[in-house]
């Protein structure tokens, strides 16, 4: 179920997208047309009219050279900044890893963690005459997660394929971040693409930082030849850290709505883009140390697809508010690292290693243009 949510999102998002280029496409057709953005002849600057002349060095001459070259003018307000919350739904990051040995089966064990939590944070945005760069912040609410945390084990070798050991427990993720920063690039006069629909490459850094404490669980043997009972887990299980960092190309699109349908200040924003992601995880298994440090690393590299989709409302002249619906869909493959040091134990190997996210959130932002 769960699954069919998440192809209908990254579908739903395609399709706005798709829909975006085909109204540019419509525009094209139509280009010949009048459609109350473009200069009527009367305004077109030509070096024999005295009157143009004249005015040359008048401020609001200026702007309409500018804006006639395509170049947002100069009395515009450069400042942009955006306060926002966001709420993560049908959320996880998760790993997995084989076994070392023979029957060297693949998953050995896997562990998920849901991050269906609540977010706030804030970003500043700097445009100029042909690009735009900003920086965006964000921390979690610390609060426990809707879901629970999972982990599976199928650790007989003789039945590798049947899950013998699962748990499931309470998940809190306490203080996390992330950040990102980014650069767009204004095409839009180049491709003489029409007034109401800018299009620009977009390129920049995301980074994440995850910190899940699980505790208060129940472990459970589902084996068919199994008669144990299920165990109580009391107390901190698990405390696991996560910190992804994806470098992203993509494309980002503004579709004015007021061309089309006369509601001022109303545009649709879209962005797609992928990242090459650089994946770290460290695991402290607090159960399991007796009286040492039991502790798992995984260092993996691999690939994030994004997509957003969102509309923008403007309230006056500086104040706009929005809604968006985000999804990440992270995965990367590398090595796996287990050290216990009340045993003397340092192995590692790369035999099913997997560690994989799936992000979608919705959130409602206030911004503000100076």
């Amino acid at each position: 179920m769960i699954s069919c949510i998440k192809k209908s999102i990254v579908f739903s998002y395609t399709a706005v997208f798709i829909s975006c280029f085909y109204s540019f496409c419509f525009a094209q057709i139509e280009e010949g047309k009048n459609d109350g953005y473009t200069l009527i002849p009367e305004m077109n600057l030509r070096p024999d009219d005295r009157e143009t002349k004249d005015v040359s060095d008048s401020p609001d001459q200026q702007k309409r050279q500018q804006t006639v070259a395509g170049k947002t003018p100069s009395t515009d307000k450069p400042w942009l900044a955006k306060l926002y919350v966001k709420r993560y739904f049908v959320s996880h990051t998760s790993y997995e890893f084989g076994n070392l040995e023979p029957p060297f089966q693949e998953p050995l064990s896997r562990l998920e963690f849901p991050m269906n939590t609540w977010w706030a944070g804030g970003e500043f945005r700097r445009s100029f005459s042909r690009l735009s760069a900003g920086v965006e912040v964000s921390a979690t609410v610390p609060m426990e997660s809707d879901l629970s945390f999972k982990d599976s084990d199928w650790s007989e070798n003789e039945y590798f394929w049947i899950k013998d050991i699962y748990s499931e427990a309470q998940c809190r993720l306490q203080p996390s971040y992330m950040a990102h920063v980014d650069v767009d690039l204004k095409i839009g006069d180049w491709l003489r693409l029409p007034r109401w629909f800018d299009m620009r490459p977009v390129a920049g850094v995301r980074w994440q930082y995850l910190d899940f404490l699980v505790h208060n669980g129940v472990q459970m043997y589902p084996a068919p030849w199994s008669d144990t009972p299920p165990e109580p887990l009391f107390g901190n299980i698990i405390h696991f850290k996560q910190t992804y960092w994806l470098y992203f190309l993509g494309i980002k699109a503004v579709y004015d709505m007021e061309k089309h349908i006369r509601f001022p200040r109303l545009k649709v924003i879209c962005q797609l883009d992928w990242a090459y992601v650089e994946g770290n995880n460290s695991d402290e298994h607090l159960l399991r140390g007796d009286g040492g440090s039991r502790m798992t690393y995984e260092k993996t590299r691999g690939g994030a697809l994004h997509a957003s989709v969102g509309i923008k409302v403007g309230l006056t002249d500086n104040i706009s508010a929005g809604f968006e619906m985000d999804y990440i869909r992270i995965r990367s493959t590398g090595s796996h690292q287990w050290q216990h040091d009340a045993y003397g134990i340092d192995q590692s190997w790369d035999n099913g290693v997997k560690v994989w996210s799936d992000q979608a959130c919705m959130m409602m932002n206030v911004e503000y243009c100076f």
